[in-house]
């Protein structure tokens, strides 16, 4: 009986999950229940644990958070089975605390709505009414007769046919609910409007140009230019929002001496500035992948400041993005010249939806938490001393400057390679201030400088490359940047947090 009955539980969580999500879609919702609880859990984790996560499964951690609230459902369900038949009252308390616990993180969410409480409500439905049909009172064992028992003793009971049949039903149901629901939530109404405005945009031709000598074309090198589909996401959005770009404003307030809204239109009459930026996330770990390079089209922040007039005593511009995400930037690293844009383009086309669309911020030498809002609907000019953004709330550093690194991308650690001369190669980054150098050694021994690439400014990485005498055995590979002021880059090991990362790169290789 417990074994059914835990299948059962699971199988009602599981056709609760469908059914809400399907009605989540039939109903348009711009978030599910299961979407808003996943966003709950994420703003409640504390901030070293979620760089814990982030450090293992970097870029999957959205799928991670989905898949972490369907399977904690999925056990709960279990649970709410095993207790329906003898602790009937304990598992409805379950299943309302567990409708109200969804309920509550949509109500918290910018897309809150009484169709959203409805569908976790429905979910909570769904699961006690499945249960009632897999579990009906007279398969209770306190219940049954003597004849009854003896039968099942010896191998017939016709319960058991009874249940696998529903169950089978049931699971079907699941499934075919669930494929519907994806389906609709693929065609949902308001990302076909996005989409088609995005792709109705008359974006003047952006046309993207590696410079001369950028890229040093070394085989299994990172390329110097990050195609969008390969560069990195990491936010907190589990679904990106959907915004139509002719309704997009940017409300600036705060220490201002005029306060103005700006629409998409606004921008674009104003002439977009295309610039090459490399942005980095304040997880990437030493040689990490957190980071790419790309060109961007945009307005440059300096100049919209300067129309609204920022008083004295402002230090901050506190950025909101349209999901309720909050950072916090340097007023002196938004106006001291440097390329710091509203970009509306990446790599010559309208942004991609999950990097910003319509509009995000990019601020050259500082790290995203603190600099690279998506989707941003809000600024307000203030003070450090005022507010607590985000990431800083959960432990990060108030103002990110991006440290001087390098990553070995060739050979790759752990990789095996022949003796005899061995190319290695890497890029390196001092965003605002450039690189100056790179050097490499091979098991602590001495530093040999590299070939860099041409960098096209101060603010994107460069590659760089150098040969290997390899002789057989195992060996450790290190790296190191020099910027621009000939500041070398630290050989101190430390962690991501508060504010990034630092240490030398390192690559194992074995040469045969």
């Amino acid at each position: 009986m417990r074994t059914r009955s835990t299948v059962a539980g699971v199988l009602a969580a599981a056709a609760a999950l469908a059914a809400s999500e399907a009605l989540a879609a039939v109903l348009d919702l711009r978030e599910s229940p299961v979407l808003s609880v996943g966003q709950s859990v994420i703003a409640l984790t504390p901030g070293p644990v979620a760089e814990a996560i982030i450090g293992v499964v970097g870029t999957n951690d959205k799928p991670l958070a989905v898949a972490s609230v369907v399977v904690a459902i999925l056990l709960l369900g279990a649970l709410v089975g095993r207790w329906w038949l003898t602790r009937r009252l304990a598992a409805c308390t379950v299943v309302a605390v567990l409708v109200a616990l969804a309920a509550a993180s949509v109500l918290t969410r910018p897309y809150a709505s009484p169709q959203g409480v409805f569908a976790a409500v429905a979910g909570g439905v769904v699961l006690m009414g499945v249960l009632q049909l897999l579990l009906p009172p007279s398969h209770d064992h306190g219940a049954t007769k003597d004849g009854q028992h003896a039968g099942r003793e010896a191998g017939h009971d016709p319960s058991r046919r009874v249940f696998i049949r529903t169950a089978a039903l049931v699971a079907a149901a699941t499934v075919v609910v669930g494929a519907a629901g994806q389906a609709l939530a693929s065609r949902h109404r308001r990302r076909e409007v996005v989409e088609r405005a995005r792709a109705a945009l008359r974006i003047p031709a952006r046309p993207v140009v590696v410079p001369a000598g950028a890229d040093l074309q070394v085989p299994d090198q990172a390329p110097w230019l990050t195609p969008n589909r390969d560069f990195y996401r990491i936010d907190t959005s589990l679904q990106a929002p959907l915004i139509d770009p002719a309704e997009w404003t940017l409300r600036i307030h705060g220490l201002v001496d005029r306060e103005l809204t700006l629409t998409y239109q606004d921008l674009l009459d104003r002439g977009l500035t295309d610039a090459w930026i490399t942005i980095c996330c304040v997880s990437n770990e030493v040689g990490g992948d957190l980071i790419g390079n790309t060109v961007w089209g945009g307005v440059p922040i300096k100049g919209i400041l300067e129309e609204v007039g920022v008083q004295a005593g402002a230090d901050a511009l506190l950025s909101t993005s349209e999901d309720g995400w909050t950072c916090g930037t340097p007023l002196d690293a938004l106006t001291d010249g440097r390329n710091a844009l509203l970009a509306l383009t990446m790599n010559g086309e309208p942004l991609p939806v999950p990097h910003g669309f319509p509009v995000r911020q990019v601020v050259p030498g500082l790290y995203g938490y603190v600099s690279a809002t998506k989707w941003v609907t809000d600024w307000e000019v203030t003070r450090f001393a005022d507010f607590e953004a985000y990431w800083t709330q959960r432990g990060w550093g108030e103002r990110g400057p991006i440290k001087t690194e390098s990553r070995i991308d060739v050979p790759r650690d752990g990789s095996s390679v022949g003796a005899g001369p061995v190319t290695v190669a890497g890029v390196a980054w001092a965003q605002h201030v450039g690189v100056q150098g790179v050097e490499f050694r091979v098991d602590g021994g001495p530093w040999k400088p590299a070939t860099l690439g041409v960098a096209a400014n101060a603010d994107t990485w460069v590659q760089w490359t150098g040969e290997w005498d390899a002789e057989p055995g195992d060996h450790t590979i290190e790296a190191r940047a020099t910027d621009a002021t000939g500041e070398p880059q630290t050989s101190k090991i430390a962690e991501v947090l508060p504010d990034g990362a630092t240490g030398y790169p390192r690559s194992s290789v074995r040469v045969s």
